[in-house]
């Protein structure tokens, strides 16, 4: 009688346990909730610029995760990246995060993470997203995963994980070998049990189509997709790759073979070039509103997925280690605008210039929030470049807090 009155309870508590599992779907508004949200870059994906002091310890031939772990031999350079894991990204870091105001978080990670396939990179960091998903859920951020390194790069960036004059990917079998490591992702957190965190999963972080194959990209980007709706709805994010969001139009939309639930992921930077660092800060709150009109007009949910407040490009190894600056005229080139001494010492800037970078600021977020579904900030922090650094922004008050407060009023008056 007691075991089944026990077995009774038990049934009765396992189908109120199960019952919202069955029902959950993506616990995101997409299409009439704004993102609000924030990048952990430098993580999972080493970026010489944002933890310089990691590879300032290191020989200079060492300029991106993969040469780490091709120099330094997988036991040193999982010694280094354990401590990094362990320490850059905390919950102390996504509480600020939520405490500030943000929604979601968007997680860059490596194909390396689930499979090397022989490459000198070095596996560890799968286990932190599901970390930050514990943390995530607790705190009620909701989380992108995006894929932002593939195999022989896709964009030659150390922000690939591999750093080279013109991208590998597509060449050999590193498509295929890219589509297994996102079905591996997929088939885990694409899950309906993670719908109520995970609101998002990118195929690929920024893929240089211009130095690329068009046409093998957006069949990736079918097969991809694909992978994912053979577990659940959850939806699939794609990078533009540095075209006008509305060249997509018609791709992977209900009219093509019923597609719901994509979204389109464009970038948007004002320093990698000399005449936008040459500019004035009114030109670059200009240049935001003039700019909004080109990711408008597509047929899919777009984003913002990075931004910045930065108008320089300073930021030690920014342009990759060893690599100067536009601003200052040490990048090859370029010619000189003005001294970096004083940009990455937030405590030296100018309330002049404090106020001008929270008017770009301001600028940006309410040109994204009108032409898209909302942004998010590229990164949570830096070591040392306060330009980029979400938290030392915020701390300086120049990050706007609450994230809808505006000191400058309607910059952009064109809409």
């Amino acid at each position: 009688m007691i075991f089944k009155r026990i077995l009774s309870i038990s049934l009765l508590l396992g189908s109120a346990v199960a019952a919202p599992v069955e029902q959950r779907s993506v616990a995101f508004s997409w299409g009439s909730e704004k993102v609000k949200g924030v990048n952990i870059g430098g993580w999972l994906v080493l970026e010489p610029w944002i933890t310089p002091s990691l590879f300032d310890k290191l020989s200079t031939d060492i300029v991106d995760e993969y040469t780490l772990g091709q120099k330094l031999g997988h036991d040193a350079a999982l010694s280094i990246l354990r401590k990094h894991w362990d320490t850059w990204a905390t919950w102390k870091d996504f509480n600020k995060i939520k405490q500030s105001g943000f929604n979601v978080v968007r997680i860059p990670i490596g194909y390396w993470a689930y499979d090397t396939f022989g490459s000198p990179y070095v596996q560890g960091a799968a286990v932190y997203i599901d970390a930050a998903i514990d943390w995530c859920r607790g705190l009620g951020l909701k989380m992108i995963i995006d894929l932002h390194g593939a195999p022989g790069s896709q964009n030659g960036y150390d922000n690939s994980g591999q750093r080279m004059a013109n991208p590998t990917w597509q060449s050999g079998n590193t498509v295929q070998q890219t589509l297994s490591v996102l079905k591996t992702i997929s088939d885990k957190y694409a899950q309906t049990k993670y719908q109520d965190v995970v609101v998002g999963i990118q195929l690929l972080n920024e893929p240089q189509i211009a130095k690329l194959n068009e046409a093998a990209v957006r069949q990736f980007y079918r097969d991809g997709f694909g992978q994912v709706r053979t577990v659940s709805d959850t939806p699939v994010i794609l990078h533009d790759g540095f075209k006008a969001p509305n060249t997509y139009n018609g791709f992977l939309t209900p009219s093509d073979h019923n597609a719901q639930n994509v979204i389109l992921d464009h970038h948007e930077y004002q320093v990698f070039d000399p005449a936008l660092v040459a500019m004035q800060p009114w030109q670059h709150r200009q240049l935001v509103c003039n700019n909004a009109a080109s990711y408008g007009g597509a047929d899919k949910w777009t984003f913002v997925g990075e931004w910045t407040g930065a108008m320089t490009d300073c930021a030690k190894y920014l342009n990759g280690r060893g690599v100067g600056a536009r601003y200052d005229g040490s990048y090859p080139g370029s010619s000189y605008v003005g001294s970096c001494g004083w940009v990455n010492d937030i405590s030296k800037w100018s309330q002049a210039y404090k106020d001008d970078t929270r008017g770009y600021i301001e600028a940006q977020m309410m040109a994204f929030e009108a032409k898209t579904q909302g942004w998010f900030w590229w990164n949570f922090k830096t070591e040392n470049a306060p330009e980029w650094d979400a938290f030392k922004l915020i701390d300086a008050g120049i990050f706007p807090q609450p994230l809808g407060a505006r000191k400058f009023g309607a910059i952009c008056t064109n809409f």
